[in-house]
């Protein structure tokens, strides 16, 4: 195999663990047995948290590469509008109306205004539409990435202490919320640098050499909590009230994902190492890294069905038996995909 297969087959493994991480997380965080770390709680950066920054890593180095190789905007963006339009078929608007008076006292702009807050901005609308953001400087040089993603994090910042934290919190959305792909735009700038670095002779030292920074970064603004004080590390939860610079997946907020980007560059070098160096190779994390879009899914399905069987004060040992057939099942079904050649890539 040569070098240039080998360093794409370590992106692979990457998001095929990420993937597996999405599949955990995303089933056992229900369970009142299984260990805070695992679930998400919109207060700290958990274990959870950081599972859906990587997936922006993923993609903001998969849009470098392509994009360098053979630019065609027009196509990205069609791609990106069509992921949109598949989150919203997969997600759904707000909305339960169960009389017609209802919609008719709030009329047309209330009804669409009150549509997108919460239930269609998640993973696969924050991606297409942090992807669209990005797009102009994604084949750019360095210090236009970077400041791009230093613009993005500061203005979702000015704007979350003007009103959108506040409000975001009333609205309680998800992962960010409309104004999510400000900051998520952070973790995918950094895989448009990983993709860079990854060309070089020596990618890891550079690699480790930007993650420190940025995690040791994310948790200096998560200090500033409060008017500045020393909190908790990420992975344990807080000790003080919290607030917009709290590490906050709900929120978006700027520590988070600058942490979160640093961890992920942190857990990309980790791979490179195995990947590129050592030559390790998981069945697992090649069939899930091939066809995310298939697994992420197809793990949604397969929950659905799983967990009706699993209620939420179930002991440890049969939430765990639970999620082995659950992951087996998930990853049965995206391995006859894969061989079948049916690949669900937007």
């Amino acid at each position: 195999m040569s070098n240039e297969n080998a360093r794409i087959a370590s992106m692979d493994q990457f998001r095929g663990y990420t993937v597996a991480g999405m599949f955990l997380v995303n089933f056992i965080g229900g369970f009142a047995a299984v260990h805070p770390v695992f679930k998400h709680h919109n207060t700290y950066c958990s274990y959870a948290d950081t599972v859906m920054p990587q997936f922006f890593f993923a993609v903001g180095f998969a849009l470098r590469l392509v994009m360098l190789r053979k630019p065609d905007y027009r196509r990205a963006v069609w791609r990106c509008l069509a992921l949109i339009l598949t989150g919203v078929l997969v997600y759904h608007l707000d909305g339960n109306y169960r009389r017609w008076e209802d919609m008719e006292k709030l009329g047309v702009s209330g009804v669409l205004g009150s549509a997108f807050w919460r239930s269609p901005f998640q993973a696969l609308v924050h991606i297409a539409v942090t992807s669209l953001w990005v797009l102009p400087v994604v084949a750019g040089s360095a210090r236009k990435r970077l400041g791009f993603a230093v613009f993005s994090g500061l203005l979702h910042l000015s704007l979350s202490a003007w009103f959108w934290y506040e409000l975001l919190n009333a609205k309680r959305v998800i992962d960010g919320g409309p104004l999510g792909f400000l900051t998520w735009t952070i973790p995918t700038i950094a895989g448009t640098f990983a993709f860079d670095w990854l060309r070089e002779s020596a990618p890891i030292p550079r690699l480790l050499r930007w993650a420190v920074p940025l995690m040791l970064g994310g948790y200096a603004l998560a200090c500033l909590n409060g008017g500045g004080r020393l909190v908790p590390p990420p992975f344990w939860p807080p000790t003080a009230p919290v607030d917009l610079w709290t590490m906050s997946q709900r929120a978006g907020s700027l520590s988070y994902l600058t942490f979160s980007a640093g961890f992920s560059l942190a857990v990309y070098a980790l791979f490179v190492s195995l990947v590129d160096v050592k030559n390790f190779r998981s069945q697992i994390f090649a069939t899930l890294g091939q066809n995310a879009l298939a697994g992420y899914l197809v793990h949604m399905w397969v929950g659905d069905a799983a967990k009706g069987f699993g209620p939420r004060d179930s002991p440890l040992w049969w939430a765990m038996l639970l999620f082995v057939v659950y992951f087996y099942v998930s990853c049965r079904v995206v391995r006859y995909l894969n061989e079948h050649k049916l690949f669900l890539r937007l």
